[in-house]
Parts: C-alpha cells; sequence; structure tokens
C-alpha cells in the first residue's frame, strides 16, 4: 500500500433533483469543500439519471424516483467518486430505465456498483484508484419488489438486469394458541387446501420442518412473540465471493448495502437482525469497512474487528419533493386529483408537513464520516453532523450543510447513543466527534479478602 494516507468521506443516501451549486452556495460549500478535499468520496446513488426516460414500473420504492442525467455531473463536481446504485428505486422506470442510468454513469467514467445487465455484473466491485490507494466497492440491496433483482446468466439464456440482491427470509414466532388460530382460519378458508394443491401441481414446495405457511407469511410456534429475519445463504456466498476477489486486488475493500429493514421490537433506528451477520460476515471474508443505507434516518456504528460497519448514514440530499414528473400509478397509489401537479401531491400526501419525512427532524439530520487509512489498517475517524435544512422552503430544504452549536452537539449525542449498544465510544469535541479507537480497558481485579 503506498506510503501516504488515504482519506475516505462516507455519506448516506443522495436524492438530487436540482443543481447543487456545491461550489458558489456559502451555505452548502464549506460542507462539500471538505468532501472534495478528501481522497475518495462515496454516496448512494438513489435516483435514477435517466432524463425521465423508459417504462415507469407498477412498483416503485415509495414513488418514481428519475432526474436529470446531469445530477451525476453535480454530484462529482461535490467530490464524489463511488456511486453505489442497489437500491429500491432502481427499477422505477423498469429495465429500460436501469440500463439509460448506467449508460450515464458510464460515460462519464464514474465509479459504480450495484446494477448489472445480469447477476454477476451486478455483484461484480467497482475499483476506484488514487495515487494514495485502490478502493473496491461493492453494493447490494436487501429491499426491493420482487422481480427487480438480477438474475444469473445461463450459457443459452441471458440474464435479467437489475440490482445485486441481499435477499432474506422472514419467520415469525407465535405462541401455540396462536398457531392453533392460524391453522383453524386456513383450513376455514381454504387456504391450506390451495398452498398443498400449488405443491402438488409442482408450482411450489412444503415448508420448512415447524413452518406453517399462512398465505404470504410464515409461521412456528416458540416461547413468545418475535419476527426472525436470516440472510440467505446464496446471497451471502455470492457476495462474499466478489469482497474475497477485492480483498486480493485493492488496498481497501467497501461493502455497500441499502436496507428498509429494521428490528420491529427496537424500531426504525435499529437495523434488523439479519444485517449485523451479514455486515460481520462481510469484514472476516476480507471487507474493510461496511456502509448502510435506506432508511433516511441514522443507525448506529460498530466497530467490528477494527472494522466499522454504518448501519445507516441516513439522507445527505433529500430533494424528493421536488420530482417533477410522476406517472399515472403514482397518482393512484397516493389517491390524488390527476390534474395535481407534483409539488401538489407530495403536499397532500404529507398533509401539508404534518405527516411522512417533514414531520419527524430525524430524517433531516446525519453525520458525515471522514476515514484516514495507512497502510490497509483505518488509523482515524472524524464524524461532522449535518442538516438537512428543515424548516426552510421546500426547494431549499434537503441540502445538506454543517451543522452547528446546539444542533451539531445533538446530532452527535444522538449518533453516540445510537452506537453505543455496540460498545462504540465516540469523544465529543464541539461540533465533530472521533471514534475511540484505544482498547478496551481490562476490568478492575476484586482481590479475595483474606
Amino acid at each position: 500500500m503506498p506510503a501516504s494516507p488515504l482519506r475516505l468521506a462516507l455519506t448516506g443516501d443522495s436524492i438530487l433533483q436540482r443543481r447543487l451549486l456545491s461550489r458558489t452556495d456559502p451555505v452548502l460549500r464549506p460542507l462539500f469543500d471538505m468532501i472534495r478535499g478528501a481522497d475518495v468520496a462515496f454516496t448512494n446513488f438513489e435516483t435514477l439519471a435517466n432524463d425521465f426516460r423508459g417504462d415507469p414500473a407498477l412498483e416503485s420504492g415509495g414513488s418514481h424516483f428519475g432526474a436529470p442525467a446531469w445530477v451525476l455531473d453535480e454530484l462529482a463536481e461535490g467530490g464524489f467518486s463511488l456511486f453505489a446504485t442497489a437500491t429500491n428505486h432502481a427499477l422505477d422506470y423498469g429495465i429500460s430505465g436501469l440500463l439509460l442510468t448506467l449508460e450515464a454513469l458510464d460515460a462519464r467514467g464514474l465509479s459504480h456498483a450495484g446494477l448489472g445487465r445480469n447477476l454477476e455484473e451486478a455483484r461484480r466491485p467497482v475499483f476506484h484508484g488514487h495515487p494514495n490507494g485502490t478502493v473496491a466497492m461493492l453494493a447490494c440491496s436487501a429491499t426491493f419488489a420482487k422481480g427487480q433483482e438480477a438474475s444469473a446468466q445461463r450459457p443459452d439464456m441471458p440474464g435479467r438486469p437489475g440490482l445485486n440482491p441481499l435477499r432474506y427470509d422472514t419467520v415469525h414466532e407465535v405462541l401455540p394458541a396462536h398457531m392453533q388460530a392460524l391453522r383453524e382460519m386456513a383450513d376455514g378458508l381454504g387456504l391450506e387446501a390451495f398452498r398443498q394443491m400449488v405443491v402438488k401441481l409442482g408450482f411450489g414446495f412444503p415448508p420448512e420442518e415447524g413452518v406453517f405457511p399462512f398465505a404470504t407469511l410464515n409461521f412456528r410456534e416458540a416461547e413468545k412473540v418475535a419476527q426472525r429475519q436470516t440472510a440467505k445463504p446464496a446471497d451471502m456466498d455470492g457476495i462474499a465471493r466478489w469482497v474475497r476477489e477485492a480483498r486480493l486486488t485493492s488496498d481497501i475493500v467497501l461493502v455497500s448495502f441499502h436496507a428498509h429493514e429494521h428490528d420491529p421490537a427496537l424500531g426504525k433506528e435499529h437495523p434488523a437482525e439479519f444485517l449485523p451477520v451479514f455486515a460481520r460476515r462481510m469484514i472476516d471474508e476480507g471487507a474493510d469497512l461496511v456502509v448502510g443505507h435506506g432508511p433516511h434516518l441514522l443507525r448506529g456504528m460498530e466497530v467490528y474487528k477494527g472494522r466499522p460497519i454504518f448501519y445507516s448514514l441516513g439522507n445527505f440530499i433529500g430533494q424528493n419533493e421536488l420530482v417533477p414528473r410522476l406517472p399515472s400509478d403514482s397518482y393512484e397509489r397516493f389517491r390524488a386529483d390527476p390534474a395535481l401537479t407534483p409539488g401538489m401531491v407530495y403536499r397532500q400526501r404529507t398533509r401539508n408537513d404534518e405527516g411522512g419525512f417533514p414531520s419527524d427532524g430525524r430524517y433531516w439530520e446525519t453525520v458525515v464520516p471522514f476515514l484516514t487509512f495507512e497502510e490497509g489498517r483505518m488509523t482515524g475517524m472524524e464524524i461532522v453532523p449535518v442538516s438537512l435544512g428543515l424548516g426552510e422552503a421546500r426547494h431549499l430544504r434537503g441540502r445538506p450543510r454543517l451543522a452547528e452549536g446546539v444542533q451539531a452537539r445533538a446530532i452527535l449525542e444522538r449518533f453516540a447513543a445510537l452506537s453505543a449498544p455496540f460498545g462504540t465510544r465516540l469523544r465529543l469535541e464541539g461540533d465533530r466527534a472521533t471514534l475511540d479507537l484505544s482498547p478496551e480497558p481490562a476490568p478492575i481485579r476484586q482481590e479475595e479478602p483474606a
């Protein structure tokens, strides 16, 4: 590895619709100057650079996130060099919109990963070179609609374009009395007879031992009610295969995951149980850091074997209210009058800011970590608090800027509190925080009484 340290900046979701003006806007420029000052900067690109072309899909990631292709130029001017593209919005405009986005990224020579014309291409890492080191990035998504995942290519058949999937199985654990009621309902409604017919016809398979399928959900008896989620081994193994390849051919390996899934018992700020298992496995396979995003708010950070796992870096740019074009399916989904303009649809959707993202300040605050690597090892981390300007007019909010004073302290304290359950220790100093990399102190041994 080169002798000079490599400085890496990390951000969460970038949903950009308008000119960023990162060099000329005095509100935004100080933060973007810091990002441009890093050797490599990562963001999760959660829009389609398709110029609103393609085939709008019935199933979108919430809203149809088309965008002008020049938003990529704005982000590149803002300092970004690594673009994760595997998100639940990647097929908002169908396969045609995905392919147009890949063409826009490739035409600009941007380093991106997570989408592909088949599964192997979607899983492959991208290698971004810098004089201070080469960073490999892989990107995947756990959140997506059925059919948006890329499929494998066969000798005689092409694969399906799509995203790199991290699929998982969900089983709902219930008490014996609950299970008895489910079985009675399944029999009474004819659901169990229909399921067995599907299996008999060869279009389905018997469930795992102890699991009872009810409609589209799986249940099993337990001593307490809980939801259990486990990542599918085939996806874990498929992603790990390319992590090992990246480890052989780069200085730093970054794995990105997009996941809205959360722990139902703890709430949206806490990752679903399969995500820590996945992230730790990727580090065991050779990753130097794992970066999560998707729920649009901050989650905690874990340091596993000296390597950081960010379970969500929240929103970095949030201009979903400024999407200028929506297909008819969006109007139907939101029960909006077709005569309304897109801005009016978003205002109706949030009940004039009384619901949705504008009603919760957590969606408008985040952090940007700056990591320093020397000889392949993380030697420092500075954490910068960021505000997206909640309270400003709709066309101004959603733009990131350095948080200061009381707000900066509150953001850092919340991030520290979310990270504490993972054993992560942060030092808060003014408007910044640093990661405490010192070893855990040895426990004080109590002497036995004489």
